[in-house]
């Protein structure tokens, strides 16, 4: 018996090294973007990793020097991006998980399996053909473009929230419609309330999509540098002309950008976490 919790002592020690490790591994490259934020010698690549010299003049540098990389224009063009694409598609997703979920008709079990082998292929693929698309309708090089392309397919997200709202007794919904309840009052009235988990799940996953997508800002918006965004603005810092002189105001671009995310994700972290754990209301 002895043996056995002695065993059992050392795989949770070596269990919490590990850890213990890895969390160390993944905090570095934060320390040292934060750290490079500050440094005040100039360059891209320095033989040392704490600076010499500190300052605030790469963040203040970063907002007031407006001539070559307008962050200002970028982290506006971003956040109005992502919340509009926020906004739209965990609806879209909402409501289409729902209707899986709860509605019973023909077609329903071919699109479920239709849209799940159409999300084994890298939305990259299809590039070319959106952007021909989005030009032929003139939603190229705008921000509406980008919107449209990020929640247009929103949709084939569903799987999670429909899991989620499986597990959400269907006696409610009958219980509803017994006092007269519209389908859409149960949606909106029932359903939505008791799904805080996965609406704040949803929420911060398309956020995060419209946020840190490099790709497809890159393709739809060309040359156009008024509507980039943060990610395609930060990238010019890093080109060869620039990346000496721009590369800490790139870092501490960086550290900005990660800021909403982080707030977000602490503000909202107690649903999320109730999300992915499947937390429901028990029936």
């Amino acid at each position: 018996m002895k043996s056995m919790k002695h065993r059992s002592l050392i795989v949770n020690s070596l269990l919490h090294i590990l850890l213990a490790g890895l969390s160390v591994l993944w905090v570095l490259p934060v320390v040292w973007l934060i750290l490079q934020s500050f440094r005040a010698e100039t360059g891209a690549y320095t033989s040392y990793i704490i600076p010499k010299g500190f300052t605030f003049d790469n963040y203040i540098n970063l907002f007031t020097g407006t001539n070559v990389h307008n962050f200002p224009l970028y982290f506006r063009n971003t956040l109005i991006v992502s919340v509009l694409t926020c906004l739209i598609s965990t609806l879209f997703v909402l409501m289409v998980s729902y209707a899986f979920s709860r509605l019973r008709f023909s077609s329903r079990r071919g699109l479920m399996n239709l849209v799940l082998v159409l999300g084994v292929f890298p939305g990259f693929m299809s590039m070319a053909a959106i952007y021909h698309l989005l030009n032929a309708v003139g939603l190229t090089q705008n921000l509406a473009g980008l919107v449209a392309v990020y929640s247009g397919g929103a949709g084939m997200g569903y799987y999670i929230a429909k899991g989620f709202f499986d597990t959400i007794p269907k006696s409610l919904d009958e219980a509803a419609r017994i006092d007269g309840a519209s389908p859409n009052t149960i949606f909106w009235r029932i359903t939505l309330p008791m799904s805080r988990p996965i609406v704040t799940y949803t929420v911060l996953v398309s956020f995060m999509l419209a946020w840190t997508d490099f790709i497809f800002v890159n393709v739809i918006m060309k040359g156009n540098v008024s509507q980039f965004t943060v990610t395609v603005g930060l990238f010019q810092m890093l080109s060869r002309e620039s990346r000496d002189k721009y590369f800490t105001q790139f870092c501490a671009g960086a550290v900005v950008i990660a800021l909403p995310i982080t707030l977000l994700f602490m503000r909202m972290q107690k649903n999320y976490v109730e999300g992915v754990t499947g937390g429901s209301v028990k029936g």
